[in-house]
């Protein structure tokens, strides 16, 4: 089991939404979160198992940008694992998961999505960079992913931002990117627009 909080929602129609820090964080950081995207959800915020002098990650890097990744197809079989325990322990519709994750977070998440295409009905991704190149992705028709990237960010470029959606889009995810003059950090206005987005959309 990963270390994770389980806040059991008000609505069990409503999706499960499983909460991805960023480096250094907690599973108490994205909290708040939750809240302003879906206030009936139930919420399973877990923490990284890596930790890169002491900072919670959720896969080991080699550098700033440059992933190691054998570790990061091994921690995402344990993350999707961690899912099929975790929604058989909390008993919420396996196949109702939206992750919000933030940076590091969000990188697994969209890994998640790159390797497996039932771990997720969706997803929003906070400043993700693309998590693997050169693979086939998965079909992922029925999917919805929200991407939010600052023009200004200095460790994810715009660049990459665009690269990921293009991928997601032609795996068949319903992909909508949020862009911002702004750098790497998480902005309130972008949650909003995520709120505004996911409750369109579920």
């Amino acid at each position: 089991m990963m270390k994770h909080i389980f806040n059991k929602g008000t609505d069990s129609q409503r999706p499960t939404l499983l909460l991805l820090h960023g480096t250094g964080g907690t599973e108490l950081d994205l909290l708040p979160l939750a809240g302003i995207i879906d206030d009936r959800a139930s919420v399973l915020s877990v923490r990284g198992n890596v930790l890169e002098n002491g900072m919670p990650r959720f896969f080991r890097r080699l550098a700033e940008g440059v992933f190691d990744e054998e570790d990061l197809v091994a921690r995402t079989s344990e993350l999707n694992s961690f899912l099929d325990e975790a929604a058989a322990k909390y008993e919420f519709d396996r196949h109702n998961i939206v992750a919000i994750g933030y940076s590091n977070g969000a990188n697994i998440a969209a890994s998640l999505l790159f390797h497996n295409k039932d771990a997720l009905k969706g997803a929003i991704l906070h400043h993700p960079m693309v998590p693997r190149r050169g693979i086939d992705l998965p079909d992922l028709a029925g999917k919805s992913v929200f991407i939010t990237a600052g023009t200004n960010d200095p460790i994810c470029s715009p660049l990459e931002s665009g690269e990921l959606e293009s991928l997601l889009q032609n795996a068949n995810a319903n992909v909508e990117i949020h862009w911002e003059n702004r750098g790497h950090s998480l902005t309130p206005t972008e949650v909003e627009a995520a709120s505004e987005w996911y409750k369109k959309v579920f």
